[in-house]
């Protein structure tokens, strides 16, 4: 339970436990300084003050008691002038002097050197006056009041030793926190350039920078970045020209059909043809979504409107529910055909569809209902592999070559972003896609 609570109060960031890391040594440090100055300096200097004062009120009691009474005045007087010590005597009538003296714990060290040098009862009062001490001493029936300042007991030091111990640590710890935040920012712009690339968004001005270890780092993350995007690139370009040479083939293959005789089997030969070419167009499509179109801002709602457009056009029954101001970078083509996929897949499938979008903490939420079949659950993440195809809920005639929704998630991934099916409101599929903002 401790270390659960200890780990909620530590810092999360960086800068947070490295000033940590700076501050506790800081703080140990000055409160050791402090105890052994308060246990040493401080009592030994204050000892000495109380008995300093102590002395004195000892030397003018025993003056006192050797003086004829017209000379306790000059007394009193030399005291006053030299000692900045204030005599005097009160008549009889005054508050008694216990025999011994209960005092607080401030003035214990001037009760014990007044208990070394008198053999009389005494009361100190620190409160009646702000910056004096009084000390009253039985004199032969009479008070015997003595007046001094406080700065004859406590030492000023003590107050600008912590002064100077507290004003030096909050600058060493502002100077502290300064360099910290320099060396903290190259990893933060590190982390915000990993996170753009995961996003598919532009890190090209990104530099390394800082200490040797985070521009090594960066160095790691450019130089994989760099590596990443060559291995895409190879295979879009394979992919690519792969789909294009076959054109060729396909392009002859249906021109010797169509100057061939209405046989048997020269139907079938034809389905197979264009099962091939929709194959091919797949491939670009899948080719093209990792291409390099460049993010861009875009208003999302817009977005969607041109997507649903065409699909009401043939008379499909789509609603549309978007907030405005729904602005983000966007590779917009390519996630128009992701849109496109999607929302075509439930027109395919049922006779109404849904789609809303909207803001949802730091994600921009796309929705997509439909009121068809559906896919059961444990086959909702098989669908997202190329080329996989159901052959109960999807009809597989109309279904393409499997690669829809594998380029859907491909395009939403490459934003930064992700895609999950669900159980719709209207009773067949809904698909979320959460896109960051």
């Amino acid at each position: 339970m401790s270390a659960l609570l200890l780990k909620k109060i530590l810092p999360k960031s960086l800068l947070g436990r490295s000033l940590l890391i700076i501050v506790m040594p800081l703080v140990i440090l000055q409160i050791v300084s402090a105890y052994i100055f308060f246990e040493n300096h401080w009592s030994r200097v204050g000892l000495r003050m109380s008995r300093t004062v102590a002395g004195d009120i000892a030397f003018i009691v025993r003056l006192l008691e050797q003086a004829p009474e017209e000379e306790q005045q000059r007394i009193f007087d030399l005291a006053a002038d030299h000692m900045e010590i204030v005599a005097s005597f009160r008549p009889a009538g005054s508050t008694p002097i216990p025999e011994r003296q209960i005092a607080e714990d401030d003035d214990n060290i001037l009760v014990a050197a007044l208990e070394g040098y008198l053999d009389r009862p005494f009361r100190i009062d620190t409160e009646s006056l702000d910056r004096y001490v009084i000390v009253d001493i039985d004199f032969d029936n009479r008070v015997l009041e003595f007046i001094t300042t406080r700065k004859r007991l406590f030492s000023s030091t003590t107050y600008v030793f912590v002064l100077w111990m507290v004003g030096t640590s909050m600058i060493l710890f502002g100077v502290a926190t300064i360099f910290m935040r320099n060396q903290v920012k190259p990893i933060r712009r590190l982390a915000i350039a990993a996170d753009n690339f995961g996003k598919g968004r532009d890190v090209q001005r990104f530099k390394p920078e800082g200490a040797t270890e985070v521009r090594q780092a960066a160095a790691a993350f450019m130089a994989m970045r760099q590596r990443i995007m060559r291995q895409i690139t190879q295979r879009t370009e394979m992919l690519a020209g792969v789909s294009h040479d076959l054109r060729t083939p396909l392009t002859r293959m249906k021109l010797q059909l169509a100057m061939m005789k209405q046989d048997e089997g020269i139907a079938e030969l034809k389905d197979d043809v264009m099962e091939m070419e929709k194959m091919l167009e797949g491939y670009l499509a899948f080719a093209r979504g990792e291409g390099g179109e460049t993010p861009a801002p875009a208003d999302l709602s817009q977005v969607l409107a041109d997507v649903v457009q065409p699909f009401r056009r043939q008379g499909e029954e789509i609603s549309l529910e978007a907030e405005h101001g729904l602005e983000l970078p966007l590779r917009v083509n390519a996630f128009k055909r992701c849109l496109a996929n999607l929302v075509g897949n439930a027109a395919r499938y049922g006779d109404r569809v849904g789609v809303r979008a909207s803001r949802s903490g730091e994600f921009m939420e796309i929705v997509i209902d439909d009121d068809g079949p559906g896919i059961p659950p444990d086959k909702r993440e098989e669908v997202f592999k190329p080329f996989y195809r159901l052959e109960g809920s999807r009809n597989p005639v109309t279904g393409g070559i499997g690669l829809g929704l594998t380029i859907a998630r491909d395009i939403v991934r490459s934003h930064g972003g992700d895609i999950e099916l669900g159980e719709s409101p209207l009773g067949g599929l809904r698909v979320c896609i959460h896109l960051p903002r």
